[in-house]
């Protein structure tokens, strides 16, 4: 018997979902339980461990969950976080949404199983992200009538691999401004003769750079001076440590949708 944390991880074939299987077997609070793939993953069969990089432990990659589990982390692809959605939505599992590139349609599939069980979904599973944004929200909060206008670009970088763009990280940010600044036009890069800058816009940039794991500056443009709120991941483990302290918060809750707002308590 034992009293850690039965982990279940959904996409564990992907870089990201290796990563939290690495980085669960060295936290003493949690063992890995259950490493699921998508049927026709070329990671089937194997051990979950050796795919990361850390020697056996035991855990076989699946399509079927064949072992209790606490509390799954989804870090695969949208299609593979419905099938995540369906299945905690019938064992009642709390779950940990930490793909990205959702529709609005995916996204709202999966809000539904909050109503039986615990759900966390967010742009970002990084920890420092999620206190980017409340300062973020802050300064748009305190900067919003200055008389002379605010100008708002977020600026992002991502590894060559980003299938999406801008981030959704990014495009949260731009949601958060516009909540406290009231900015309804957004628009992705420039090019050609756009004229003068409106006053209701915020401008996108993506850049698709090498192995960057991820950065983010809101600028705040004033007339004399600017503002900018940075965040860089140095490593993916950034991500996966905040999804491991998401599956540790998650499993404490009653059902319900939850953010990083609420692990960080903010």
């Amino acid at each position: 018997m034992t009293d850690k944390l039965r982990l279940g991880v959904n996409g564990a074939g992907g870089r990201m979902g290796q990563r939290i299987v690495a980085l669960a077997s060295k936290d003493p609070e949690l063992i890995v339980s259950a490493a699921l793939e998508n049927a026709k993953s070329p990671s089937i069969g194997k051990d979950a461990g050796e795919l990361a990089g850390i020697g056996k432990i035991g855990v076989l990659v699946s399509s079927q969950l064949d072992q209790p589990v606490d509390v799954i982390i989804d870090f695969s692809v949208p299609a593979g976080a419905i099938a995540a959605a369906r299945l905690c939505d019938e064992a009642t599992i709390p779950l940990v949404i930490a793909t990205t590139g959702l529709t609005p349609e995916q996204r709202e599939a999966i809000i539904a199983i909050s109503h039986k069980t615990p759900l966390l979904m967010a742009p970002s599973m990084s920890l420092a992200v999620n206190v980017a944004m409340q300062l973020v929200r802050e300064a748009g909060r305190l900067l919003k009538s200055v008389p002379e206008g605010v100008d708002v670009e977020i600026v992002e970088r991502h590894h060559r691999f980003k299938e999406d763009a801008p981030s959704g990280t990014a495009l949260h940010f731009g949601k958060i401004v516009a909540e406290e600044m009231g900015q309804t036009n957004h628009i992705h890069g420039r090019e050609g003769r756009p004229g003068l800058r409106p006053r209701d816009e915020i401008g996108y940039h993506a850049l698709r750079t090498g192995d960057n794991v991820g950065e983010h500056t809101i600028v705040f443009g004033l007339m004399g001076e600017t503002l900018e709120v940075t965040v860089r991941g140095h490593t993916r483990d950034s991500y996966a440590y905040g999804a491991l302290s998401a599956a540790k918060f998650l499993v404490k809750q009653q059902p319900g949708l939850y953010s990083m707002r609420d692990v960080l308590g903010l």
